[in-house]
């Protein structure tokens, strides 16, 4: 099949369905400030996702749960400043949508007049159709997850791959679809079976991201701070390190040391 690849000055959730259409492949990454923002929106990267995974790389928690709607909204506005062609989508954080679809839509409501966030993501399929629904009809776009959900970790007991037994993936295969039907512009897909991961991919008209899900779905999404090796305790299948960056600055610092230590740094044309 040939790839109709078409020029974007701005990324919408409009191009990201345009983009499945014509074959063309999305690539997505995370960022969550200003100056690593600015870099990944330069490199012509298509969507940039403000995930709560900022719990575990920015501020060190084990799961994504301690983050709060107030710090989602701090990060998204420092990204939202430096995209100038990226869609930039936002995680509504965990206890910020799943019990209640008003208390959904007022978290939605807060990201998106705050930060200036152009979509926001909620992880789940029917148990969460209420919330999806009613950020949907205020004319904020949705972006789904499914598979390995990490707001969900407590219930699944493991970060291992989801939807391997039938009852589960058929479940996750109805979910997508409904997700679809209520009007989210495109899912994320974590931690599947490939061969699953293409079956959704090839049911639904909307854009399928996948991260872990193989290569058969209508885009890719990292975590940027792994992808540049920044992070190096994290040895995912899925994960493909195009920099060992955890070496090259501690390097680079030790360096900075050592150089202070014997006096080198600053030097006479380093002065003033």
């Amino acid at each position: 099949m040939s790839v109709v690849k078409k020029e974007y000055k701005r990324i919408t959730v409009k191009s990201l369905v345009e983009m499945k259409q014509n074959g063309e492949k999305i690539s997505m990454l995370t960022a969550y400030d200003y100056s690593m923002a600015k870099i990944v929106d330069a490199a012509n990267i298509d969507a940039i996702l403000v995930g709560d995974s900022a719990s575990n790389v920015m501020a060190g928690h084990e799961t994504t749960l301690p983050i709060t709607l107030d710090q989602m909204i701090y990060h998204a506005s420092s990204v939202v400043r430096a995209a100038k062609r990226a869609l930039v989508v936002v995680d509504i954080p965990f206890g910020s949508y799943q019990s209640d679809s008003k208390e959904a839509l007022r978290s939605a409501i807060r990201i998106m007049k705050e930060s200036g966030a152009h979509a926001v993501k909620v992880e789940g399929g029917s148990e969460i159709k209420e919330s999806v629904g009613r950020i949907l009809q205020a004319g904020i776009p949705v972006m789904g997850h499914l598979g390995l959900t990490p707001q969900s970790i407590y219930k699944f007991g493991t970060y291992t791959v989801r939807a391997k037994e039938e009852e589960e993936a058929q479940k996750l295969k109805d979910d997508a679809k409904l997700l679809e039907e209520l009007g989210c512009f495109a899912i994320v897909l974590e931690k599947i079976p490939a061969k699953l991961a293409k079956e959704v991919a090839e049911s639904v008209s909307i854009p399928i991201i996948g991260i872990g899900a193989g290569g058969h779905v209508d885009g890719q999404v990292l975590v940027v701070h792994d992808m540049l090796g920044m992070t190096h305790e994290f040895h995912p299948r899925f994960l493909r390190r195009y920099l060992n960056l955890y070496d090259e600055m501690s390097n680079a610092i030790s360096q900075y040391v050592a150089d202070v230590k014997s006096k080198d740094f600053p030097n006479d044309e380093e002065s003033y």
